[in-house]
């Protein structure tokens, strides 16, 4: 793009031929658009630009009426942004055909997902920062009404085009009314939730002060490391570190390693989870979380602004975080429906695993299934159990004999015997996982069950430690790729279920492989039992899908 293209600065569309404008970029004050200011709005043909300020968008009643038109067709860089954005500004964003962001995320989901990093990647060079807010945005707009046929092309030799299609681009709409509507947080229900945690983390403190025989920074890992090590002569696995997997490893020699756990936990809770959400609350009382669409390189749905999806269940404190979020109204309900141990069905059907495939289809407990193979007996124990747990799920993330035995407290060589009779047990995981990784060091990327690319330069990269990275990815993709993909495809049909039959209940947030919903009382019989099973048959596998629902009056009441 030269900086010589003519941008004209209008302040109607009167003059403009809206019905050839295409490309249309929505400018704001800053990348939070659940906060920022709208600044004006760039319209483009293939061959001409206008530029409007943000008070004759809104006095021209023209362009909201084409903005809001569904048949006026669209194209836009990041589309969730502008209709979130447009929303706040009373203006109900339609008609989008394309989405230059999320087209390019699937062509390359390791570009980098800001505008001029996507142009510079299709050639094109936009005007600088330092010229005319008309000039760049102009330029933006024009770049994307021309950049639409160049970029499905692209999409179709890749194989991603359906992709793109049925999933991504009107799973942007799905998301943008999630976070239009948000989740209800009540700041009281957890400030009274965390106000026990500034006594917990200063009764701990005393504690640890005098096992050290002296005060320091708990807060500072290289003063703990100090404490430890140093003046306590703790056992020093790796130089100084204080991370957790240390700590719990050294936590029987001496009582101020779990002292030191406890406090990191309480200031975790009281800074991320008290402080953190509390600033993030708006002035309807939710918390209106950004869902990153075209950011991991799996495909996965990530969160910021706040994260949501980091509120831990593993220990008490951190479920009781979740008794703040429940609506005011008492006929509405918090519905979870979560996908059961998804990953490990996706590896049995991509491996076509008929041990792994048939425990699936009986509803037997895997994990106790691939005990019963490894420890070659019937009777298994809490903690053999725990063992196949671990390399279950470990082999799905490209888990090395030292990962595992990390993680069951074994020997390395305890751990390699454990991982081949895996292997022995479920021979075509073994073949699958081969076959994966032959094909990314042929074609220097793996897809997913649905087309999704994961590309891995680094897999024959001189680095033993970047070609094992690469190793574990190759591995992972595809499974927790076509799992990212089917949760993907399942809101955007529950969507269109919930829009068609007009119902109350909305689907307001998505943890990883778990849907959450508001559900009037009177639509909860009806609701669990129609996404249960437009969940578990999003797409015909192999192995049977299976949803686990819990509902309640607060989020906590779900689990």
């Amino acid at each position: 793009m030269q900086n010589d293209i003519i941008v004209n600065e209008v302040t109607s569309c009167s003059s403009i031929e809206l019905e050839q404008m295409s490309g249309v970029y929505i400018y704001s004050s800053n990348e939070d658009y659940h906060k920022a200011d709208l600044l004006g709005i760039a319209l483009a043909s293939k061959d001409k630009a206008y530029y409007l300020n943000v008070s004759d968008v809104l006095n021209d009643k023209k362009l909201i009426d084409w903005l809001e038109n569904e048949r006026a067709r669209k194209v836009l860089f990041d589309s969730k942004a502008g209709e979130v954005l447009l929303y706040r500004y009373g203006i109900n964003l339609a008609g989008v055909s394309f989405d230059l962001l999320l087209a390019s995320y699937l062509i390359d989901a390791s570009l980098k997902n800001d505008v001029r990093g996507i142009f510079s990647y299709f050639g094109i060079s936009l005007a600088q920062d330092s010229s005319s807010r008309s000039q760049l945005c102009g330029e933006i707009a024009l770049g994307l009404s021309n950049l639409v046929d160049d970029t499905k092309d692209k999409l179709e030799e890749i194989d991603t085009l359906n992709l793109y299609e049925q999933i991504e681009l009107p799973l942007a709409k799905v998301l943008a009314r999630m976070e239009i509507e948000g989740f209800p947080l009540n700041k009281e229900t957890l400030l009274e939730i965390g106000a026990a945690y500034p006594k917990k983390m200063e009764e701990i403190s005393a504690k640890i002060y005098e096992f050290a025989g002296k005060e320091f920074n708990i807060a500072s890992p290289k003063q703990v490391g100090e404490v430890l090590f140093d003046d306590l002569n703790l056992t020093n696995p790796k130089k100084y570190s204080t991370a957790v997997g240390v700590l719990t490893k050294i936590a029987d020699e001496h009582p101020i390693v779990d002292l030191i756990l406890d406090y990191r936990k309480y200031a975790k809770l009281q800074g991320t989870y008290i402080d953190g959400l509390v600033n993030e609350i708006h002035e309807d009382g939710k918390l209106h979380t950004t869902f990153n669409q075209a950011l991991t390189t799996t495909g996965r749905l990530s969160s910021t602004r706040p994260n949501l999806q980091n509120i831990s269940i593993r220990d008490e404190e951190g479920r009781e975080i979740r008794k703040a979020f429940y609506y005011d109204d008492e006929a509405t309900y918090i519905v979870s429906f979560d996908y059961s141990q998804i990953e490990l069905r996706i590896m049995a059907a991509l491996a076509s695993s008929p041990k792994l495939i048939k425990a699936f289809k009986e509803g037997l407990d895997i994990h106790t299934v691939t005990a019963q193979h490894l420890f070659h007996k019937q009777d298994i124990s809490p903690n053999e159990r725990r063992m196949a747990k671990a390399v279950n799920f470990g082999i799905i993330y490209g888990i090395s004999d030292w990962g595992l035995s990390e993680q069951i407290n074994s020997t390395v060589k305890e751990a390699k015997t454990i991982i081949e009779s895996f292997y022995a047990t479920y021979p075509e995981v073994r073949t699958f996982v081969d076959e994966t990784i032959k094909k990314v060091e042929n074609d220097g990327y793996v897809t997913t069950l649905l087309g999704r690319r994961r590309y891995l330069p680094g897999i024959n990269d001189r680095s033993f430690q970047v070609r094992s990275f690469a190793k574990r990815a190759a591995m992972n993709a595809p499974i927790q790729g076509t799992a990212a993909d089917l949760i993907k495809l399942a809101m955007v049909k529950i969507y269109d279920y919930l829009n068609e039959g007009n119902y109350k209940s909305k689907l307001v947030l998505q943890i990883h492989d778990e849907l959450i919903f508001a559900v009037p009382q009177d639509e909860l019989d009806e609701i669990i039992s129609k996404i249960k099973h437009i969940m578990e048959h999003v797409y015909e596998l192999d192995v049977p899908l299976s949803v686990d629902v819990g509902y309640g009056k607060t989020w906590f009441d779900t689990l």
